[in-house]
């Protein structure tokens, strides 16, 4: 399998709208192998790993693969979301609280799958309280 990854640096987001997200289409079934993120705002941050069912507005960013030489990658990431919010499905994947200036390595060995279906994906929402900006890193194989 081929590893990519994305990195930028979010905006605020909401609890209905990503900070960062991952899409797979109906060719390909990405599985999220890691995910970091640092809060760089003055205030702590609650934050949630969320599956997403449909895309809402979103701006791409810019995959890379691991090795230079791998094919494009067919999963899409997004950075934050804004205007029309993607539809969340129920249940948290994963939660976590930053301070400010905190942050969280998280990886997963079997990957988290995105399944073959057009529009799945996962993503990051504020969970409560007020959003801040973050760095933020996916990485994943397909």
């Amino acid at each position: 399998m081929a590893r990519y990854r994305v990195s930028a640096l979010t905006a605020v987001g909401s609890t209905t709208l990503p900070i960062i997200s991952l899409y797979g289409s109906t060719t390909v079934r990405p599985r999220l192998k890691e995910l970091a993120l640092f809060n760089t705002g003055l205030s702590p941050v609650q934050l949630k790993l969320i599956r997403l069912s449909t895309l809402g507005t979103a701006t791409g960013l810019t995959e890379v693969a691991d090795i230079a030489e791998n094919p494009a990658p067919i999963a899409a990431a997004y950075g934050t979301h804004s205007g029309t919010a993607p539809t969340i499905t129920a249940g948290d994947l994963y939660r976590m609280y930053l301070p400010s200036g905190g942050g969280i390595v998280l990886g997963f060995d079997e990957g988290i799958v995105i399944p073959a279906v057009a529009n799945a994906g996962l993503g990051v929402v504020v969970s409560a309280g007020t959003g801040q900006i973050c760095e933020a890193m996916l990485s994943w194989e397909e």
